[in-house]
This record gives structure tokens, C-alpha cells and sequence, in this order.
């Protein structure tokens, strides 16, 4: 049989390229586009062909590389393999992140250089302020966001290790929705809230009459993630006892409830999370090894907020619209300055507190430095610049320096929220985002540190 033509080989590789949903185009070496599929068309225009792949997606009048950002396409020329990145592109639904692998074609189709590149939009993600998604622009939110798209269409078991307060919950939610059908449970269990007794019974379930109590059969977590994703969070608590029976729950793909004979055979994707250096624990021996490994097959690291500092004003943005739903919130100039000044050791939920204080501070429609500023613990004078002295100077950063660490931040602010919120346990933990179990966990730890009267 002769070969194709280029001309044949290229018509035939665009009516391929238009069959499928995903937007796709044919590029040459010099960045040139010489087919889109309706699909590409849809999502950045209809006049594409003939024009650069970077004018388009960008709006560059260079390439990607010369404007600081990775190209997949002088990646690809350099290894010979096909390459992936993630860019923020220009769409027309607005800046969206895109998950953008290039794939040189084979030589079979007569063009030894010309290149497919696929884009896939992350629905999870926003760079612009979104109250329902993860929110970001910077190099380190997108290298996570790569990790996580990379994850998310495997069964591989996936350890998200993070600061404090740096969103791993929601992309461990992330990585399960973008690896199936949105219909499949998500079960979320806190490792660190449960006592080692009650973790068991929680996790496999129990039998009828398996101790005092258990008066019927109750199905554990492992059995209502089947087909889903099960969540294990600050899995760096879990008693050694219990990581065994996590162990060999991984190895045997099986488990039986307390108090039952039978093994039940379980099929769940599994993500872990932990601020703990679990290797380190793994050193002391407070950790298993074999259960490490098993765990961190796909480790990613959530950047703390110093580290995407650029993000705080679209996290800022986004937080008011959760916290203050319906206000039209701003921060004056002032304290937005603070604000980018802030180390935030407890990250973004420490900048979501700290928010949802000063909105609750403010009758009006401004946010200003002084409710920032506020004290959070109740009864004290609110602490307020000398008059006339600017947001930058020594005497404002004395007390930006004095503010207490994480640890006393979330426990005076929990205290103050539940004197002063009026919502019930239950509300207040879906208003801050944790669970209600958390939420007690907070509230005890308090108590045991407040004295008594």
C-alpha cells in the first residue's frame, strides 16, 4: 500500500480530531494552528486556524517560555516525548485553568513535524474568586493542580501532606471528582477525632450484639465508600493498633466488621492527608513503614500560603463571598496591605477566620485595618495604629509579629464564635467548614487549657 499523501494525512487526522469532545488541534513546529475541532472552536473561537497557538490560548504575541510560563511544545522538541503542563488560558467562559498535553504525530501520517495538543479544563479550579472552588493563579497552586489531574483518573492511593489549614480536604474532593462519575460516594473519616476503640467500629462496622450496645448491624465507612473514595484525614494520628488492621485492609482488599466472621471485600480509592512528617514518624517507629508505603504511592504537597502569596487576593475575595454570602464586602487599601503582609501559619483557614471575624466586625459594606486588627479574644481593647502612622511601618509590624500562633488564633476565635454566633454545634462546624466531631475536638482542647473561674 503507498503511503498517504500529507494533504490525505492531515484530512484524515482532522476528521478524527473532530469526533472528539475534548477541544484539540493540530500545531506545526513554528506554533502555527492548522486545525481545531468544533470542540476547541467552542471554547476560544471560531478564527483560530492560521493563527499562533499562544496568541490564542494567551494572547501572547510570543511564545509561552519567552513570557515565563512552560511550553509543551519546545518541551516536546527537546525530549521527543509527548509533554504536559498546566496553563491559565483565555476562554470564552473567562481565565480558566487548563490541563494542556502535546503529542508529537507518528511518522506514519507523512508529518514528521506537526504536533496534536489536547486541552482539558479543571472544573474544581478558578483563577478568578469563586466561593465553590479551589482557587488560585500562582506556580505552586498549579504544580498542585498538575499533580491532582495526573492522580485523579488512577486507583493509586494518593498521601496529600500539607501545613495546617492548606485545603487538602478539598482536593482529596477534587481528585474524586475529576477520577469518575460524580455519582460515587466520598467518605471523609478525621483519624484524629475518634478514639482508637471507636475508629474500629467506625471504619468496618459492627455486628449485631458485638459489645454492650450494639443492639443491630451497622455498616462501616469502608463499606459506604464502596465504588467511591474513601478519605482518611490526619491518617498521621492513627494508633499503631489501628494501622495494622489499615494495613492489611489495603493488602487483602477485605475486612471484617467487629464482631463479624465473615470478610467483606472492599473496593475504594484511597486518599490520605497528614500535616505530620510521616517518614520521620516512620524513624522513631511511630509509624509503620509498610503502611507508609503503601499510602504515599502518589504524595503531593499543598503549598503553604506564604508560598502563594500572589493567591491571597482571589482567596480573600472568594472566602468574603463564603463567609458574608449577599454583602458586597471590600477591604480598603490599608488592609489589603496588612493582609499581604501576614505569615498565615494556619494558611487559609486562618485567612477564612480571620475574614469572617472582621465581616461580622463591620456594619458597613468596608472592611477596614482596625477590624483586621480586632483582638479575638473577648473582654480585651481592641488594639488600634497610632494615628497618622502608615500600615508599613516598625510600629505595626511590632504587632503584626506579636500575634499569637495558630493553635491560640483558632481556639479564641472558636470560643468567641460560639458565645456570640447564635448557631447551634452542628451549624457552626458546616459554617467553618470542618466536621461537627472536629469542632468538639476544638472546643475540648480549650477547655482543658482556659482555667477555671
Amino acid at each position: 500500500m503507498s503511503p498517504l499523501t500529507n494533504e490525505a494525512s492531515l484530512e484524515t487526522i482532522s476528521r478524527m480530531l473532530d469526533e472528539l469532545d475534548e477541544p484539540r488541534i493540530v500545531i506545526t513546529e513554528q506554533f502555527d494552528i492548522l486545525h481545531a475541532n468544533p470542540s476547541y472552536q467552542a471554547m476560544y473561537g471560531k478564527e483560530v486556524t492560521g493563527r499562533r497557538c499562544y496568541a490564542v490560548s494567551h494572547g501572547y504575541s510570543r511564545p509561552c517560555n519567552e513570557e515565563g510560563e512552560s511550553c509543551p511544545l519546545q518541551m516536546t522538541l527537546a525530549s521527543g516525548q509527548p509533554e504536559r503542563v498546566l496553563h491559565i488560558h483565555r476562554t470564552a467562559h473567562g481565565d480558566e485553568h487548563v490541563d494542556v498535553e502535546l503529542m508529537p504525530l507518528a511518522d506514519i501520517s507523512g508529518h514528521r513535524h506537526l504536533f496534536i495538543e489536547k486541552m482539558t479544563p479543571l472544573p474544581q479550579a478558578s483563577s478568578q474568586p469563586a466561593p465553590d472552588k479551589m482557587v488560585g493563579r500562582s506556580p505552586a497552586f498549579r504544580s498542585m493542580l498538575l499533580l491532582a489531574q495526573r492522580a485523579a483518573p488512577s486507583h493509586a492511593a494518593v498521601l496529600l501532606v500539607g501545613e495546617s489549614g492548606t485545603g487538602k480536604e478539598g482536593l482529596a474532593r477534587a481528585i474524586h471528582q475529576n477520577g469518575g462519575p460524580g455519582k460515587r460516594p466520598f467518605i471523609a473519616v478525621d483519624c484524629a477525632s475518634l478514639t482508637e476503640t471507636l475508629l474500629e467500629s467506625e471504619l468496618f462496622g459492627y455486628e449485631k450484639g458485638a459489645f454492650t450496645g450494639a443492639q443491630q448491624r451497622k455498616q462501616g465507612l469502608v463499606e459506604a465508600a464502596h465504588g467511591g473514595t474513601l478519605f482518611l484525614d490526619e491518617i498521621g494520628d492513627l494508633p499503631l493498633s489501628q494501622q495494622v488492621k489499615l494495613l492489611r485492609l489495603l493488602e487483602s482488599g477485605s475486612f471484617r466488621r467487629v464482631g463479624g466472621i465473615s470478610s467483606i471485600p472492599a473496593n475504594f480509592r484511597l486518599i490520605a492527608a497528614t500535616h505530620r512528617n510521616l517518614e520521620a514518624m516512620v524513624a522513631e517507629g511511630s509509624f509503620r513503614a509498610d503502611l507508609f508505603y503503601r499510602l504515599a504511592v502518589f504524595p503531593i504537597r499543598l503549598p503553604p500560603l506564604r508560598e502563594r502569596r500572589e493567591d491571597i487576593p482571589l482567596l480573600a475575595t472568594a472566602l468574603l463571598e463564603r463567609v458574608a454570602p449577599g454583602r458586597p464586602l471590600q477591604l480598603e487599601a490599608s488592609a489589603w496591605q496588612w493582609l499581604l503582609q501576614q505569615p498565615f501559619q494556619g494558611n487559609i483557614r486562618e485567612l477564612r477566620n480571620l475574614l469572617e471575624r472582621a465581616s461580622l466586625l463591620s456594619d458597613g459594606d468596608t472592611i477596614t485595618l482596625e477590624h483586621l486588627l480586632s483582638e479575638p479574644w473577648p473582654g480585651t481593647p481592641t488594639p488600634v495604629p497610632p494615628s497618622g502612622t502608615s500600615t508599613s511601618t516598625s510600629t505595626e509590624q511590632q504587632f503584626c509579629s506579636t500575634l499569637r500562633a495558630l493553635a491560640e488564633v483558632e481556639a479564641a476565635y472558636l470560643q468567641w464564635a460560639v458565645v456570640h454566633s447564635g448557631l447551634s454545634r452542628r451549624a457552626l462546624a458546616e459554617r467553618l467548614q470542618m466536621t461537627e466531631r472536629t469542632l468538639y475536638r476544638y472546643l475540648a482542647a480549650l477547655e482543658k487549657k482556659t482555667p477555671a473561674t
